[in-house]
């Protein structure tokens, strides 16, 4: 009999449960859907995603194609090149384009780096409590209070210069704020009465964690990952621009700007259109994020 019973709670916690999530979302898409400036740059986002990923068919030269003839030419002054092009005749168009695919893959590689370490060390944490929640908190206090910035130049220092090394190097640098946010959520949701009632039943660790703790935790996820990637963008433009990021003629944002600041009163769109796309960028990012939290929010109301 009491078997059957638990049997039966299980199920009907799993229909809830199934119900609660599927009118999550629901709700979520439409209140994204009337939120029309995340909406904008949530296309924007997908749009230079788009352009990244396709760079090869998309731009009209190679990044590294230099045209020794037309050096230094103005944007809007010749057909083939509409962005102008810098000392060595490389299309400005072209090299902003190959860029994103640098910047992009950093910024998103990066975060998904930093969530995978952070995020198993804060459901542990957070599950467990006692000795590992102490080790796991005296580590996030470590990295908290060094300066973001300065450990990751260290780590580029030691790993090298590189496309790899800097996706390494920032994101190992960035699991503390993944890793303080889920083990705050799963204390939250530990405390709330569906799990209380799951312990009580008799249901193990594994059981509380698939079917409660990381359910609740992926809307702050995303979120949380959505507004991380801008400044894991700017953390690779600030590297390129200090010489330690890609090296050339491989282009990224950063480098393009580093590259071309002491030309910047005589070209000035050398180092303006780059600028310009990391800002863009940035700015899609964190309003996506601030869109995605206004949606996934239980507490908003349509």
């Amino acid at each position: 009999m009491v078997e059957q019973t638990k049997e039966s709670f299980g199920r009907l916690g799993a229909q809830r449960r199934a119900q609660r999530r599927s009118g999550l979302w629901f709700n979520a898409y439409h209140r994204l859907a009337k939120n029309k400036l995340s909406v904008v740059c949530t296309v924007l986002v997908l749009f230079l995603l788009f352009m990244s990923i396709f760079a090869n068919f998309i731009a009209p030269y190679p990044y590294d194609e230099a045209h020794f003839k037309d050096p230094y030419i103005f944007p809007f002054k010749d057909a083939r090149y509409i962005l102008g092009t810098d000392s060595l005749g490389r299309d400005e168009l072209s090299r902003l384009i190959y860029g994103g695919r640098v910047s992009l893959f950093v910024g998103i590689g990066a975060q998904l780096l930093a969530l995978l370490i952070g995020l198993p060390l804060g459901l542990l944490a957070g599950l467990r409590g006692g000795k590992t929640d102490y080790v796991v908190g005296r580590a996030v206090d470590v990295f908290s209070s060094l300066p973001y910035l300065v450990t990751v130049i260290l780590l580029v220092a030691l790993l090298g210069p590189g496309l790899i090394n800097i996706f390494l190097a920032i994101g190992i640098s960035a699991w503390v704020e993944p890793c303080r946010l889920i083990r705050g959520q799963v204390l939250s949701v530990k405390k709330s009465l569906p799990v209380r009632a799951a312990v009580s039943m008799g249901a193990g660790q594994g059981h509380i964690m698939r079917n409660h703790l990381l359910p609740n935790s992926i809307p702050p996820i995303i979120v949380a990952t959505s507004l991380g990637i801008p400044a894991m963008i700017f953390a690779e433009a600030g590297l390129s621009f200090l010489g330690l990021g890609v090296r050339p003629p491989t282009p990224s944002w950063g480098l393009m700007v580093g590259e071309s600041f002491q030309y910047a009163r005589g070209y000035y769109y050398l180092a303006l259109f780059p600028a310009l796309m990391v800002a863009f960028t940035m700015l899609g990012f964190t309003l996506m994020g601030d869109g995605l939290r206004d949606a996934l929010d239980p507490r908003m109301s349509d």
